[in-house]
């Protein structure tokens, strides 16, 4: 278990603004995802946990053990606290060859248990027909198990990634995917990794935590957190949904219904505990959500014209984007039964409305 509360400040500069960390991270064995914007203080978080900077306050405890105290003065050096770091750059010593790295990862262990777990690594990650090879004579899927696989050697408690996805085609971010799944069964320990990728936190975290300007915004399941942003700040750095100012115009909480006005035009919506009549809000909804039809004569309920700006195509899906910045995804098949329409409404539903 990693827990960690962590402020740092660095003031303004000539050409820089300053910037404030202040976090509180807690992360069991699993994959946490560290999420947001660049510049958010993500990378500034991981550097702190492994030591390579010292808080202004603040505590880290790893497994119970105090890697940083404000207070007591206690900051143990990056060597002293066994967490395992895989750089953005992937940090290998280019003068080495892959299996020379490994054997620098693991130099405190005893010669011949080194000499084993250096193999058993190298199979584990598919790199014993290379292991004579030096950084440049790698592919980046290479470069990056290495840098994994180094970061494991040494048997760490922690392990720290920092966007280890960067720079990779798919079949690479597959295969990557697939080996932090495989550590996360098999090393059991806690795993924090930095990324601005929402998909990405789909399919690796156990647990997400969003950061936006040096702050948690949000924290909780991936999942839960896609579906309940807690804000229009979380909505807009996940970036699926969209953002329309509305006002709300009605309430009427026994008949569970709402009306709300978007740009002249009404909807109707389920009943917003806590809202009044007169409030500005932002509807949020999934462009999956919302449906589209060709426009014949005046709209009805919850239908409004739209004027078709570009169609992003997609594998299965054909994504319609709209004046307004309105995004609307259909299937394939059905947009293809629109073809030729030059006049648009989008249908919005009444379940699925949601403000922030």
């Amino acid at each position: 278990m990693i827990q960690a509360r962590i402020r740092k400040r660095f003031g303004p500069g000539p050409e820089s603004a300053g910037f404030s960390l202040d976090v509180e991270v807690k992360a069991a064995a699993g994959i946490t995802v560290l999420f947001g914007p660049s510049g958010s203080g993500k990378t500034l978080t991981l550097e702190s946990i492994a030591g390579f900077v010292r808080p202004d306050e603040g505590r880290i405890l790893l497994d119970d053990q105090i890697l940083f105290d404000g207070e007591a003065g206690v900051h143990l050096s990056p060597r002293s606290r066994r967490c395992g770091y895989v750089f953005q750059n992937y940090a290998l010593f280019p003068h080495m060859t892959l299996r020379k790295n490994l054997e620098f990862g693991a130099e405190r262990i005893p010669r011949l248990e080194r000499h084993r777990k250096v193999n058993e690594l190298l199979e584990k990650f598919h790199l014993t027909d290379v292991s004579g090879r030096r950084p440049h004579e790698l592919s980046g899927g290479q470069k990056q198990r290495c840098s994994i696989a180094r970061a494991l050697i040494g048997s760490p408690r922690l392990l720290l990634l920092d966007e280890p996805a960067q720079g990779l085609d798919a079949p690479l971010r597959t295969e990557l995917y697939s080996i932090l799944r495989q550590v996360r069964q098999e090393f059991e320990i806690p795993v924090l990794l930095v990324t601005h990728d929402f998909e990405e936190c789909l399919a690796l975290a156990d647990e997400m935590i969003v950061v936006r300007e040096g702050r948690i915004v949000q924290s909780g399941a991936p999942r839960k957190i896609f579906d309940q942003p807690a804000n229009v700040d979380v909505a807009r750095l996940i970036g699926l949904y969209n953002l329309l100012p509305v006002e709300i115009q009605a309430l009427d909480p026994g008949r569970n219904v709402s009306r709300l006005r978007f740009e002249g035009f009404e909807l109707n919506g389920p009943y917003f505990p806590g809202r009044l009549i007169g409030d500005r809000v932002w509807l949020c909804l999934r462009p999956d959500l919302l449906s589209v039809a060709p426009r014949n004569g005046r709209p009805g309920m919850n239908q409004m014209p739209a004027a078709l700006v570009r169609v992003v195509e997609r594998p299965d899906r054909v994504r319609m984007e709209f004046a307004g910045d309105i995004a609307v995804e259909v299937d394939r098949g059905e947009f293809e039964r629109f073809s030729g329409v030059k006049d648009w409404v989008i249908e919005f539903p009444q379940v699925g409305l949601r403000i922030l």
